[in-house]
């Protein structure tokens, strides 16, 4: 066949624009492949750093350690000052890891002042919620029944918490407005009796006020509904009843006991006769005579229950629940005396009393 020197310039020409407008499959492959490689050396690189991260913050610094450490965050102190002392302190290994999980979990402003025991085999993450909680160590106080709030300054002296007198200075609020039932309570008189008596956890730092409130509410959450309906019932005041219990608590022991002198003090105050409590004496003159003396009992008080009839002005104490649940539930008897040595001994007259009295007493 005869080609013009036309024919094969235009062919020459077809054939180069045909391969150059083919797609260059090895090339390609080349590509994908690398753009693979990167991707996985990425993922990689990423699924380390996120390794990292997590070693940092969810494995302790020693998770065989034995040792505890005491740490106090002082007041004030924010996350970059907490997260260095804590790398100091060998408890952590990284302030900065301790600080970008405290950001991350917005845990940073949270951090609360006080006293911890931490260790090294806790995780960054285990410290951050718990300072975050505020999980100070706390100290546990027990508050005896039938102590007054002279007996429980004393204590909280004792164990350094806080002074006697700004206890009872603390005592001495008004706290009407925010605890209901001590509405009834006279102005003049301290949160005797409501101050209830149990064992209570408190935190470095806590102040005589918090103790005080922390009482106030143990005590209303102990008067439940059903015994505030009773004593409505009976047509009784709370204060009344606490005011009854708290000399039940210092007079005898057990609640069968309480049940009975209860049903005799309540007898007595409605036939008009004085109770004539010597723990009421003793609360005046600050003593621990298990009797009262004729001086004593000439004394001058509202509380003197030798001298006026009815109640004292209020609590001397602070009762426990079955003292009060006795206040609430008098048992019914014959009889009008009693007296206690640890054991009780009931009497129906005055003579059988005085009998008693020379046989267990003098």
């Amino acid at each position: 066949m005869n080609l013009s020197k036309k024919n094969i310039k235009d062919l020459f020409l077809s054939r180069w624009f045909k391969k150059l407008n083919q797609p260059n499959r090895d090339f390609s492959k080349i590509s994908l492949n690398f753009l693979a490689k990167i991707l996985m050396i990425l993922g990689g690189l990423f699924l380390a750093v996120i390794a990292f991260i997590c070693f940092e913050i969810y494995v302790p610094q020693n998770p065989i350690s034995h040792e505890t450490i005491t740490y106090t965050a002082p007041k004030g102190w924010g996350d970059v000052e907490i997260s260095k002392d804590l790398q100091n302190l060998g408890i952590i290994r990284s302030a900065y890891f301790f600080r970008f999980y405290a950001v991350l979990s917005f845990q940073h402003s949270e951090l609360k002042a006080g006293k911890y025991m931490f260790s090294p085999r806790m995780s960054i993450y285990q410290i951050a919620k718990k300072m975050a909680k505020g999980d100070v160590i706390k100290e546990k106080i027990l508050i005896y029944e039938g102590w007054d709030i002279q007996d429980i300054g004393e204590y909280l002296e004792l164990k350094n918490i806080c002074s006697k007198a700004d206890f009872i200075a603390a005592a001495k609020k008004d706290y009407s407005k925010e605890c209901e039932f001590l509405k009834e309570k006279p102005e003049d008189i301290s949160l005797e009796g409501f101050l209830f008596p149990d064992t209570y956890e408190i935190s470095e730092g806590t102040s005589c006020d918090d103790i005080v409130i922390a009482m106030l509410s143990n005590f209303e959450k102990k008067l439940t509904q059903e015994l505030k309906d009773e004593i409505q019932k009976q047509k009784k005041s709370v204060f009344d009843i606490i005011t009854m219990a708290a000399m039940l608590e210092k007079e005898v022991r057990t609640l069968s006991d309480k049940k009975i002198v209860s049903g005799i003090l309540w007898k007595r105050l409605e036939a008009g006769m004085p109770l004539q409590i010597d723990a009421t004496i003793n609360y005046i003159t600050g003593k621990s005579d298990p009797g009262a003396t004729i001086k004593d009992t000439k004394i001058d008080s509202p509380y003197n229950t030798y001298k006026y009839k009815g109640l004292p002005k209020g609590p001397i104490s602070n009762p426990g629940m079955s003292s009060i649940t006795a206040a609430i539930e008098p048992t019914d008897s014959p009889y009008w005396f009693y007296l206690s040595d640890g054991a009780t001994y009931f009497s129906k007259t005055l003579e059988e009393h005085n009998v008693n009295k020379a046989k267990y007493l003098d």
